[in-house]
């Protein structure tokens, strides 16, 4: 099934080079595939998994394990982000 992984700001570069500038990605991800085993897959950092989204609903930590993305889903990841 295909779905789209957004990696927002410094996380972006856990991309391939060729979506960083994009900071998505389309892929291929075999049916049962969860949130958690796409974090992993691309080594993103989890303490840097501040806000999670699919199709913009906020997926708590406790979920990401057991959540199964659905074709044509958007992963959505932003790490913390401080300003003032």
């Amino acid at each position: 099934m295909r779905i789209t992984l957004r990696l927002h700001a410094k996380l972006s570069d856990c991309l391939p080079a060729p979506a960083r500038a994009k900071g998505a990605l389309d892929l291929d991800v075999d049916d049962g595939t969860t949130v958690a085993s796409l974090i992993t897959r691309f080594e993103v950092p989890r303490n840097l998994c501040h806000l999670v989204l699919i199709d913009g609903v906020f997926v708590p930590p406790t979920a990401r394990s057991d959540r199964v993305l659905a074709e044509g889903e958007t992963l959505a990841i932003w790490p913390p982000v401080a300003g003032g």
